[in-house]
């Protein structure tokens, strides 16, 4: 029985943790074959070694370093290893990328700094981030309000959680769970850190009426997003 808020997981094959809502976190070892479900999109890091991942009648070699999300059904197979997000009911883009680069594009907290790998389809979608901390980060001790799934690909550091007096140790291939609202800040020493970091939501993205394509279309010295009598009505799906 979990009793923090910070949940350390062993990284073996096969389920690892499940949170309320039926997001699944699970690990691929080598020599094993992780099937992910056809009712979930999947969000994934190969941590060691070589993978191929099969979706959708594709197949696509993924080496250390290197990213995806991919809608079910579909399976990590090979001598890696792999760590692995399953949302059911969620339809997401079918992408791989990689490898993680030295830092971030994008400026965070007290001096790290972070890239949207996978960003959200739609404004409220899931997301994937690459956290990057450089030596001698001391990060303001914060919350988020929803799950994060952390996985440490290069680097270490360590998790301080003040509320609970204590602090965790973090080492590449090292994976947890954050719950809601826990209190926490990462700390380096004289190494780098490299931290990939699922989030269930986002508060940014697309939406229909502001997505480049609609903004950047002029009709007569107008954008098309303010015309409704052109635009597209909504789609069945929602979606």
């Amino acid at each position: 029985m979990f009793t923090s808020g910070f949940r350390v997981l062993e990284h073996g094959s096969g389920a690892l943790y499940e949170h309320e809502g039926g997001i699944t976190v699970s690990g691929h070892r080598p020599g094993s074959c992780l099937r992910m479900p056809y009712t979930s999109s999947h969000f994934g890091l190969v941590t060691e070694g070589e993978l191929t991942l099969a979706f959708r009648n594709r197949r696509r070699i993924l080496s250390a370093g290197d990213y995806f999300s991919a809608i079910g059904p579909a399976r990590l197979l090979g001598a890696g290893k792999a760590v692995a997000i399953s949302v059911p009911g969620y339809l997401a883009l079918n992408t791989c990328g990689g490898p993680i680069e030295e830092m971030g594009r994008l400026r965070y907290i007290d001096g790290s700094t972070d890239t949207l790998l996978v960003p959200p389809v739609r404004k409220g979608d899931p997301c994937l981030n690459h956290l990057h901390f450089p030596p001698g980060v001391v990060q303001t001790p914060h919350t988020h309000p929803s799950l994060r799934v952390n996985i440490v690909y290069r680097g270490r550091g360590v998790c301080v959680l003040p509320e609970e007096d204590r602090t965790v140790e973090l080492y590449p291939g090292h994976v947890s769970v954050m719950l809601p609202e826990t209190v926490h800040g990462f700390i380096t020493g004289d190494s780098v850190m490299d931290v990939i970091t699922f989030h269930p939501d986002s508060d940014t993205g697309m939406t229909d009426d502001d997505h480049p394509m609609v903004n950047r279309t002029i009709v007569g010295g107008e954008s098309a997003s303010g015309l409704s009598d052109i635009r597209t009505p909504p789609l069945e799906s929602g979606r």
